[in-house]
């Protein structure tokens, strides 16, 4: 999250997003194509981890939570929603982005991710204080489901404000520091997998949830 405090005011109600220079339009999450860059993005990085995953769920898009983070997003608050705010079926977790300027949401996302560089796994940060955070939601092994949105915020000086919502919720404190389980990969996925879902996973070095355990 890129965060500076402001004082304007929130914003209740928006205008639509402009279209006009870097097409921020063009980076809405009702986009099928920016929905699969999302996923798709979030989905490289859980196969990045090191140590390496055993039971490292393939994150899929969450029409129910895109709903939700739009909602928040577009109050341009530029802080944290309540946990009421961001519950499908379940709680779900959240990270923000904040910028003066429209950027993809791989790169977004990439700065979440990058927090990695202060954190080594089961031991936590390595500098006090830092940001992990986002980091641990965006590789936290149970979170599959993924909604986001980006909003326009005219009054504020980072007038770019994207929302991800993670379903279910991570980062729990007790175990910030082992956001996965290290061993190889796929050799804790869930329940009992057929043969294909077994080498998909290993090909997607992440797990497949089976229909009748979906949200």
């Amino acid at each position: 999250m890129l965060f500076a405090p402001s004082r304007a005011p929130s914003l209740s109600t928006l205008p639509p997003l402009p279209s006009t220079g870097k097409e921020l339009a063009s980076l809405s999450a009702d986009n099928i194509n920016q929905q699969k860059e999302i996923v798709d993005k979030h989905n490289a990085l859980r196969r990045r981890v090191m140590p390496t995953a055993s039971n490292m769920l393939r994150m899929e898009w969450s029409p129910a939570a895109a709903k939700n983070a739009k909602s928040w997003a577009n109050e341009c608050t530029l802080s944290h929603s309540p946990p009421n705010k961001r519950t499908t079926t379940v709680d779900c977790g959240e990270n923000l982005y904040m910028s003066t300027a429209p950027n993809s949401w791989s790169n977004a996302i990439q700065t979440w991710y990058n927090e990695v560089g202060h954190f080594i796994y089961g031991i936590g940060s390595t500098i006090p204080n830092a940001m992990i955070g986002h980091y641990t939601q965006v590789v936290w092994y149970r979170s599959y489901q993924i909604g986001c949105a980006i909003a326009f915020c005219p009054q504020r000086f980072y007038k770019y404000y994207y929302v991800c919502h993670y379903c279910p919720a991570g980062n729990y404190r007790n175990v910030m520091n082992t956001p996965y389980k290290s061993g190889p990969v796929c050799g804790d996925c869930p329940n009992q997998f057929e043969v294909l879902q077994w080498h998909s996973c290993h090909l997607l070095k992440q797990c497949l949830i089976p229909l009748a355990g979906r949200l």
